[in-house]
This record gives C-alpha cells, structure tokens and sequence, in this order.
C-alpha cells in the first residue's frame, strides 16, 4: 500500500531556498552521486530524459570561475535561449522588485549603489562561495517545449538536495556564458539553460535569512468544474 506523507512534502517543498553564502566544505561524493540519480527520476515527455548535468568541483570548478569572471568582464554573452525583461508582465516586474529589495537590503547595499550592485552580481560567477556548481544543458536542437522537461529536472534536483541536507541557489545568469562554459569543460554540443551551485550553507549569513512570500493560490490557479 502506498504511504501518503503530505507533512513531509510541505516540509520539503517549502523548506527549500535558494542559499548565496556557502561554506567551502565540499560534498561527499556518495551524497552528489545519490542526489543526481534521484534527480534522474524527475518526468518527461515520452520518457525522452532530455536533460544533462555537468558537475563541477575543486580545481575544474576553480578554471569555470575565473573563465565566467573574465567573460564577464569582457562582456563576452553567449546566450543559448535568447532572453529579455519584457517578457515580465508587470506583476512579474513588481515580483522581481520585491526580491530585489529583499536580497539587497539583507546585504545592505542601497538601491543606487550601482557599484556594490554590480560586484555582489559578479560574487554570482563564483558560485556565492559553493564548492559545487552543475550546469544543466538541453540538447542543441531543443526548443522552448523541450525546456519544460529540463524544467521539472530541475526542480528534482533541487528537492533532492534539500531531502539530503545540501543548500543549494539555480542561476540563470549562468546562461548567458554558454561558450565560456562548453570551452572550459570541454563540452562539443548542448545548449545551457541554468546553472545550479551546491554545498553546505553558512547559516548565520543574513542573505541567507530571506523570508520571501509566494502568489496567493487564487493569483496563479483557476479551478473549473
């Protein structure tokens, strides 16, 4: 018979956050490799399994890094899925602006700060200090349907890093760097959708203290009968 476990699906789900201050401590390879073969378990169409993920760590995650901050730089973009603000309606826009408020405030970095702005943007190429970092690439044909495969993969992979105790932030500013990317890994083909950096969090930082709120249920969801 089945078990039905809906507090621990409340507690998984709403327990999980994205973290951007990590401890340097690396995760034992036993729990990365049982935290990405759970994450392989996550639905598709057809069963197609579209995805894949590049783990990275120590010295090759070291070479992405400064590979990521010298493209930046150097504004060297390569944006495999083509991206731009007005795709956000305005209540999406005002979303973003409540999180941007958020996260600043808890680094205590002003709204015209554009200086202290833009050098915590950068701490995003170094992973927010976590000795982990996946890319999770669709193959080089895909299209926008296919990313929704991509998308409920990800979010397995988030929820077994939480269900194994690992913090862990999506970024999807990785993307943007998807030459850089495939040139430092080594990689011939797949487009970069997001990135995933993963560790153990330092709890006590106040980034990592956000209490966001979510969409009430009415807002996002239509019930018809």
């Amino acid at each position: 018979m089945t078990a039905y476990l809906p507090e621990y699906a409340e507690k998984l789900i709403r327990g999980r956050r994205a973290v951007r201050s990590f401890r340097p401590d690396p995760v034992p390879d036993e729990t990365v490799r049982a935290i990405f073969s759970l994450a392989g378990a996550a639905p598709s169409n057809s069963n197609t399994q579209p995805w894949r993920a590049e783990v990275v760590s120590g010295a090759a995650r070291d070479r992405l890094s400064d590979a990521l901050l010298a493209a930046h730089k150097h504004q060297r973009l390569s944006v495999d899925f083509p991206y731009q603000d007005a795709l956000y309606s305005d209540v999406h826009q005002l979303r973003r602006k409540g999180f941007g408020e958020a996260m600043y405030g808890a680094l205590g970095i002003g709204r015209d700060d554009r200086e202290a702005r833009e050098a915590y943007d950068a701490e995003s190429l170094r992973f927010y200090g976590a000795p982990h970092v996946a890319l999770v690439l669709a193959p080089s044909n895909a299209d926008a349907r296919m990313t929704a495969d991509i998308g409920m993969y990800g979010q397995t992979l988030l929820l077994a890093m939480t269900a194994y105790g690992v913090a862990s932030c999506p970024q999807g500013l990785l993307g943007f760097y998807g030459d850089t990317i495939r040139e430092s890994l080594g990689i011939r083909d797949g487009k970069v959708l997001f990135g995933v950096s993963f560790g153990y969090a330092v709890e006590s930082a106040p980034v990592n203290q956000l209490k966001l709120t979510r969409a009430e249920l009415e807002e996002t969801t239509r019930f018809h009968e």
